[in-house]
């Protein structure tokens, strides 16, 4: 009990972590009020820059993993150490605590979260989704594969319920905070991700 009890509190309160919050400080933008409303790496992007972005993912990414990594030293015997750190570390991103639980979708965070406990599997559905991504042009393809993936593959890989268990709450919670965008790409409202690719990473004349 006490090593769940420490896996959990480790990968929450890293999870809390908010380079996004941090960023919108110093630029005077609340982001919890301004674009999408959430503190992650799309909404730093689209309103502060591609830059800030960028370093809001990576250390998104960042947080979860080495939070997972953390937990598997201090527990290298206790198998679960690093599925329940990292699904700890995706509620801290999603629901901070000090910012009245409203913080990012947790995508990072789930993405890093995977990338510490199987490197090969965060490669394939980072492929998978980005391929998706610009075949049906919107953004939400990436996480609504990954969440639907992740437990299935993870779950076949380690053949054992406690540690599906935990990957299907966590894909869970990627799909519910994704799950408007879901409207948004039927609606043509979600964000185009051949278009944003062009604008922003095109050849310009």
């Amino acid at each position: 009990m006490t090593e769940i009890l420490v896996c959990i509190l480790i990968g929450y309160l890293i999870g809390t972590l908010s380079p996004s919050a941090i960023i919108g400080k110093i630029k005077h933008i609340n982001l919890k009020k301004e674009g999408t409303g959430n503190l992650g790496a799309m909404n730093t992007m689209l309103m502060v820059g591609k830059r800030f972005g960028a370093l809001v993912m990576f250390f998104d990414i960042l947080k979860a993993f080495l939070a997972v990594k953390l937990a598997q030293k201090i527990y290298p015997a206790f198998y679960l150490a690093g599925i329940i750190t990292g699904a700890s570390a995706v509620v801290g991103h999603v629901y901070p605590f000090y910012m009245h639980f409203k913080g990012g979708k947790g995508l990072a965070a789930f993405g890093g979260a995977i990338l510490a406990l199987k490197p090969g599997l965060f490669l394939f559905l980072l492929s998978l989704g980005f391929g998706l991504m610009l075949i049906f042009n919107y953004s939400v393809a990436l996480p609504m594969s990954a969440g639907v993936l992740f437990p299935i593959i993870y779950g076949f890989q380690t053949k054992d319920l406690a540690t599906i268990l935990i990957a299907v709450f966590m894909s869970a919670l990627i799909i519910i905070k994704h799950a408007s965008n879901i409207t948004k790409a039927k609606e043509g409202k979600d964000n185009k991700v051949r278009e944003y690719l062009s604008k922003n990473f095109g050849k310009k004349k």
